[in-house]
């Protein structure tokens, strides 16, 4: 069993419902299982060109346990991603507002770089938005190489200077029993 970090986020749309369903999909798959989830925050969107505006994220981190591979986490995120009303990936635009965004962080102290995924997230450390909910969940998760750092020194020396605000809405974890 693997201990993995999901950063969501959603700027479209029911943002917050669309988060919910984003933790409810996860912990309904067969071999992961969310086991805690961050305080919601609410962040400006991160744009390709400075002049252009976008409505505000919501993001949050959800903690999970699972048997399956980095590969098959990700594959299962996409899933829950396209059931929210995201496009595939060959077919979306990086920058464009989503109604639902998940991004595998990490999982334990796994590496990989394939076509599909890098493991840590290449960019999380450049993120406050990813580490800010991230360090409430698991402060002390040491994040491998190439950081080998744990999410609060991360979030100590990180330079995004993207306001970030914490919401008074929860996620809640399914209580229900999976198939």
């Amino acid at each position: 069993m693997h201990v993995g970090f999901l950063g969501l986020g959603s700027n479209q749309g029911a943002r917050l419902a669309h988060l919910q369903q984003g933790v409810n999909g996860l912990h309904r798959s067969q071999g992961l299982q969310g086991t805690a989830v961050s305080p919601v925050y609410e962040t400006e969107a991160h744009t390709i060109d400075p002049e252009a505006t976008q409505r505000p994220f919501l993001n949050a981190v959800l903690q999970v346990e699972t048997e399956r591979t980095p590969e098959a986490v990700l594959h299962r995120a996409q899933q829950v991603e396209r059931n929210e009303g995201r496009p595939p990936a060959a077919q979306r635009d990086r920058w464009a507002p989503r109604p639902l965004d998940v991004d595998v962080l990490a999982i334990d102290g796994l590496t990989s770089a394939t076509h599909d995924l890098t493991l840590p997230h290449p960019r999380l450390a450049e993120r406050m938005f990813v580490l800010r909910p991230w360090a409430d969940l698991a402060p002390n998760f040491g994040v491998p190489a190439p950081f080998e750092a744990t999410v609060r020194t991360l979030l100590a020396q990180c330079t995004d200077a993207g306001a970030v605000r914490r919401t008074p809405y929860l996620l809640t974890l399914p209580s229900d029993v999976r198939p």
